[in-house]
């Protein structure tokens, strides 16, 4: 059975049992705070468990692609050195909100196993939760019960907290859980021990298949545990697993989900895997996991970059060069070269990453150019650091050293470590690993913030009501609210049961404003919304902190809610301007442009979007003319509500990737023929409310991305007004001249004119100094054997450059010579050495080395190459003592 029947077989089979197939969300996480990635299949019903929205189905199955490289669910440094972690996984699930229970779950599940799947009854094992007395948790009888027909009581495994209570983060929906793991050893080995013993021993042909998690509770702040409003059923099943123990196989790796890219990296590498223990095999199951994971990530919108989401991906994909370079001797691109056999196998089921090919795989091909690059560098300076410790005779790398090559270079430390042992020393590892945790709890400091648990005033029946869209202000009722402690202070988290505040998703920021706190029709007090956030499906007001505060919301019976409108106009121009910018651009660019991030805020607006080169300012230009046009053209605006997402498309919707669309969408239309969108965003009634389109800058934000960025109505009002002011204040300088772009241009050539003339009359000085100087060039041991001339002076010249090409000069005239200068280059000491090669040589002097000594006369520091190094200092009172120094230095 191929991998593609066994997905297909799964989700055929749930179908049968009344579910509703959906489609993955992506891999990177969205609106949730908790979360970096979607580490499980449960992570996109997150709302629906915590009772804070309805789902589609009260029985849903999916394929949902996940990420676990960070947090407390973390297999990265596991992947390649066994054959059943990853970093990219799917994750086959079903899914009961509040609908079956334990039964069901488990009669389907060992249905599908034994019945479609056909996996031998004799080799499945499966586990309970044995109980917890510090969460008052009990023994789950009822699964025990439920299992004991099925498999036998001595199939039934008792299972502690860690491997049998399910939990995805530190706080949130949990359970316990029913784990089915099968035996796929041999015959030999099954008759030696029973798989019972290895059931959660780490054996690799001993593993884990489906975790039927029952959910039960809500795991609060204060880590106590509370009933959820309904009981619901969350199950995963590992894909690659699955496909290892169906295909008879002894890894997840040899099954054909990763045999296709396995074959190209041999292909590459000119070697063959042999599915063993070697670094040979290991490199390749690392490249062969990690290249979905960064092709998946880059699809779905996430770029390679240094912070948050983008480091991880940027590391993930750092990793698995670096494992093809030291052990596979690839040090051209070859991560890039993967992507179309990824992106054809997964057209059918995940076909974002197909519809991404060339922009995913060029994505990566600048990365490994980069990184290529940067390994060269890391490899130069570790020699150097040998080098030198060889010399001074020590036998260990500092751990300081250690992290720095890892900080600055990306060189990790196992490859630092297996230089070292090749050339006979060893790391402080211990070192490392301080410096590393120190960096991490930086990090840590940083980022903090810490929430206390909701306090719940009011039922909420369905999700929190939007009506921001048709008005400013409404009347509600607080539903919940918690007190949230950040590096702005305490600030309150309020729920409400309606809203107009937009809460910040898709580029756009929250909204601000008041919320005026009323019991028994009295105003009790005023609540300033400085931000309005989205944590799943709940809106999240984010208010000032006042006396008194808890009072207020628990006596208040109704809540006056009223937007900053000014504010939100400013924000509605921005929004609608990258709608029309977008459309903008993929005319002038071409259709290849994408929508890759974007910020709109009341100050100015930011585009990301797909592009391998600098945009023209004729390219600019004309999407600026574009867009002015369509302004002026006062397009209406046409809004259609909760259209069925086929009809979108077939409308010709734009959709992003990496947004997770539910059946019914918002469509945002400025002429059909123009700009057709899905967007959950605000907007102007009209084009022509929009006012002003300018552009204020563009750039590059990472391999593949441009950035575009540009003020509307009132902001670019403004911003021509300064420029305008600019031009006037020049005119005023220049005597009101006809042409002001002549005008300056005669001045720059005037300047330039007089900038050569002091050019020549600076060197025609140093010319005069050079022949001043030769005539003080001393003979130093010439009695003794080859010596060598020397010169050691303070010089007047009007720059480091005059000085250094002073230096040079001299050197060009006498053979043999040593040199130090000394200048005050406005006000400050700079030091220029010079060296010959009998000094370097002969008696293992180096300028650079010899020019930091001097410096720590005029407290500076510098350095350069053995034959010439420079410094400059901020203490001038010190120059004649390093020269006096540098004379004694020369001999």
């Amino acid at each position: 059975m191929t991998s593609h029947e066994i997905r297909r077989h799964f989700l055929d089979f749930f179908h049968s049992k009344g579910h509703l197939i959906v489609s993955s969300a992506p891999l990177v996480a969205k609106n949730d705070p908790t979360l970096m990635f979607n580490n499980s299949g449960m992570a996109q019903f997150k709302d629906f468990f915590l009772g804070n929205g309805t789902p589609p189905s009260k029985r849903v199955a999916d394929t949902q692609k996940c990420l676990r490289v960070s947090g407390k669910h973390n297999d990265l440094e596991d992947v390649g050195f066994d054959t059943y972690h990853h970093t990219m996984f799917e994750m086959l699930g079903n899914w009961s909100f509040g609908d079956y229970f334990k039964k069901e779950a488990i009669e389907w599940a060992w249905e599908l196993l034994t019945d479609i799947y056909k996996l031998p009854k004799d080799r499945l094992y499966v586990s309970v939760f044995q109980g917890d007395q510090k969460d008052n948790v009990p023994f789950d009888q009822e699964a025990f019960d439920l299992w004991k027909p099925i498999v036998g009581e001595d199939r039934i495994i008792y299972g502690n907290k860690k491997d049998n209570f399910w939990e995805m983060g530190d706080t949130g929906p949990c359970g316990p859980c029913s784990e089915i793991h099968v035996d796929l050893r041999s015959e030999e080995e099954v008759a030696e021990k029973p798989g019972k013993e290895l059931v959660n021993a780490d054996h690799p042909q001993v593993v884990e298949i489906w975790n039927l998690v029952f959910m039960q509770f809500n795991r609060k702040a204060d880590g106590s545990l509370e009933p959820l409003p309904a009981r619901h059923v969350d199950t995963g099943m590992g894909f690659e697993r699955l496909c290892m123990a169906i295909q008879g196989k002894k890894s997840n790796y040899d099954t054909d989900v990763f045999s296709g890219t396995i074959h190209v990296i041999e292909e590459l590498s000119g070697k063959k895997y042999e599915a063993g223990t070697s670094m040979t095999d290991v490199a390749m199951r690392v490249i062969a996991d990690h290249i979905r994971a960064v092709s998946f990530a880059i699809a779905d919108g996430l770029v390679p970059s240094n912070a948050k989401a983008g480091y991880v991906i940027r590391r993930i994909l750092r990793r698995a060069i670096r494992y093809g370079y030291s052990y596979l001797s690839l040090t051209e691109p070859f991560m890039t070269k993967l992507v179309p056999t990824l992106a054809m196998q997964f057209a059918d089921v995940f076909s974002e990453l197909n519809a991404q090919r060339d922009f995913v795989a060029t994505v990566i091909r600048e990365e490994e150019i980069a990184f290529l690059r940067t390994l060269g560098t890391g490899l130069g300076r570790l020699d150097q650091i040998i080098g030198q410790l060889t010399t001074d005779g020590k036998a260990e790398i500092p751990g300081e050293t250690v992290f720095e090559l890892n900080d600055t270079f990306g060189f990790p430390a196992d490859l630092t470590a297996l230089i070292a042992r090749e050339k006979g020393l060893q790391i402080d590892q211990a070192g490392f690993e301080k410096a590393l945790q120190e960096q991490k709890a930086r990090s840590r400091k940083d980022a903090a913030s810490s929430a206390g648990d909701w306090i719940e005033l009011t039922e909420l029946d369905n999700k929190v009501e939007f009506v921001g869209y048709d008005q400013p202000d409404t009347y509600a009722q607080v539903v919940k609210y918690r007190k949230i402690q950040n590096k702005q202070g305490t600030q309150v988290q309020v729920v409400l049961d309606k809203t107009p505040f937009y809460a910040e998703s898709g580029g756009q920021i929250g909204d601000t404003g008041v919320l005026e706190l009323f019991k028994d029709s009295d105003q009790i007090g005023t609540l300033t919304v400085l931000d309005t956030k989205k944590e799943n499906d709940l809106v999240i007001h984010i208010v000032q902190n006042v006396d008194g505060i808890d009072d207020l919301l628990t006596e208040a019976d109704t809540v006056y809610a009223v937007i900053n409108t000014a504010r939100r106009g400013l924000i509605a121009s921005n929004h609608s301007a990258t709608h029309l910018l977008h459309s903008a651009l993929r005319e002038v660019l071409g259709m290849h442009v994408a929508q890759k991030g974007s910020y709109v805020g009341p100050d100015a607006l930011r585009f990301d979007f797909s592009h391998f080169s600098k945009v023209t300012d004729e390219q600019l230009a004309e999407v600026e003319r574009i867009v002015n046009e369509k302004i002026r053209e006062d397009i209406k605006l046409d809004e259609k509500r909760n259209v069925p997402i086929e009809q979108a498309k077939a409308l010709g919707a734009t959709a992003l990737f990496g947004e997770k669309y539910g059946d019914f969408v918002r469509v945002i239309t400025f002429d059909p023929s123009y700009s057709v969108e899905l967007c959950g965003g605000t907007h102007v009634p009209a084009t022509g409310h929009i006012g002003l389109f300018k552009f204020t800058g563009e750039g590059s934000v990472s391999t593949g991305v441009r950035r575009v960025e540009a003020k509307t109505s009132a902001g670019a009002e403004a911003l021509i007004n300064e420029q305008m002011a600019v031009v006037s204040e020049l005119k005023e300088l220049l005597k009101a001249p006809k042409d002001v772009v002549k005008a300056v241009q005669a001045l720059l050539e005037e300047r330039s004119a007089l900038q050569k003339q002091v050019e020549a009359l600076q060197n025609e000085k140093v010319q005069q100094l050079k022949n001043q100087l030769l005539e003080k060039v001393e003979a130093v041991n010439q009695n003794a054997g080859p010596g060598h001339s020397r010169l050691v002076e303070k010089v007047d010249v009007p720059s480091a450059d005059a000085l250094k090409q002073l230096a040079y000069d001299l050197k060009a005239k006498v053979d043999n010579l040593a040199v130090v200068l000394g200048a005050d280059i406005n006000g400050k000491p700079q030091l220029a050495v010079m060296l010959p090669d009998s000094l370097i040589q002969g008696k293992n002097l180096n300028a650079g080395q010899v020019v930091k000594e001097l410096a720590k006369n005029i407290k500076g520091g510098g350095g350069g190459q053995p034959f010439f190094a420079t410094a400059g200092g901020s203490d001038l009172s010190g120059l004649d003592a390093a020269l006096a120094q540098g004379k004694a230095l020369l001999g």
